[in-house]
């Protein structure tokens, strides 16, 4: 809560909000630096109208009202086996009346890195 109090109230630009992402990314241990990096590509390349930022600490991925839509939260914060990528209320990723919004990564494969495209262009509104 600290944390995102202290992200609430430095109000930053974006470039020094993308500094700060890349910052955090290039802290964390292997495997969260590596699937961060990763899905920092992947997102910045599908939705670069994405704008990066810190949520409670984690890399982020805000819209055009700084709402995050997605975020990784990385497996060392909570000592779990996995990493979690996470989309939130702005994210479109609705399918009927129930869908999943977090997915598991312990490591991105090829074939997860272009679900993960898919996903974040779904909840972009880009499908």
């Amino acid at each position: 809560m600290k944390q995102r109090a202290k992200e609430l109230k430095e109000r930053q630009s974006a470039a020094e909000a993308l500094q700060s992402v890349l910052d955090k990314i290039a802290s964390l241990d292997e495997p969260d630096k590596k699937n961060a990096e990763r899905i920092h590509s992947i997102v910045m390349g599908v939705a670069p109208s994405l704008a990066p930022k810190l949520f409670y600490g984690s890399p982020a991925y805000a819209n055009a009202d700084g709402k995050p839509v997605l975020f990784y939260q990385e497996r060392a914060r909570f000592k779990a086996r996995y990493g979690n990528l996470t989309f939130f209320g702005p994210a479109q990723l609705d399918d009927g009346t129930m869908w999943p919004t977090s997915y598991a990564i312990t490591e991105l494969s090829s074939a997860d890195e272009k679900v993960v495209a898919e996903l974040v262009r779904k909840a972009t509104g880009q499908l």
